[in-house]
């Protein structure tokens, strides 16, 4: 449904306040094999604080997410892997049972780890609702949580629908043929998108 990965750069505004978000998507071959990675870097404000933040993700080629990097411009860090599926551990492999069954992530000052469950699963309207229990990184605190979410596939390959677990917040994202969300409702606008 959606086309072969080749090295895309789009850009991203907060619809509220202040912000950037210049993110690199690009599929790359490492020692452990082929790697699909996410480098971003984006400032804004949530909740009243501003952030300066530079983060890296990690998958394998089927969209699950291996490695997560979070660097703050104030010198937090947050750096997680997942050696198996819905299992996480810190950079050095402490095992973080807390977090066991998420398979996503979801960062909370960008559209783009929509496109995670988004192309991970690749959902047709005939898939019904899947419910998702997320790695959450809120941009205030930078403390991981978990978060249940919703996704059903609306078009296929055009418009998803994400809906919080607790029916507090639904928007309807329109994709492109690389899964990256055009518009989020509310949130965040596009701004552009470069493809090599």
């Amino acid at each position: 449904m959606f086309r072969a990965l080749s090295s895309t750069t789009v850009r991203w505004r907060p619809l509220e306040g202040e912000g950037l978000e210049h993110l690199t998507l690009s599929q790359t071959e490492t020692a452990d094999g082929a790697v699909i990675r996410a480098v971003s870097v984006l400032i804004g404000n949530r909740g009243g604080a501003s952030y300066g933040v530079r983060y890296r993700i990690d998958c394998d080629e089927t969209w699950l997410v291996r490695k997560l990097m979070v660097d703050t411009t104030d010198g937090r860090s947050l750096h997680l892997r997942s050696d198996h599926p819905g299992q996480w551990a810190t950079a050095r492999g402490a095992a973080l049972p807390e977090f066991d069954g998420c398979i996503d992530i979801d960062l909370a000052g960008t559209p783009f780890t929509n496109t995670l469950p988004i192309r991970r699963l690749n959902l047709t309207r005939a898939s019904g609702t899947v419910k998702l229990k997320m790695l959450y990184v809120p941009f205030d605190s930078f403390e991981p949580t978990v978060d249940g979410q919703h996704y059903t596939c609306i078009e296929d390959g055009k418009l998803h629908r994400y809906q919080a677990e607790d029916r507090s917040f639904t928007a309807d994202l329109p994709v492109d043929e690389d899964g990256l969300v055009i518009d989020y409702p509310t949130l965040f606008q596009r701004l552009s998108l470069e493809t090599n």
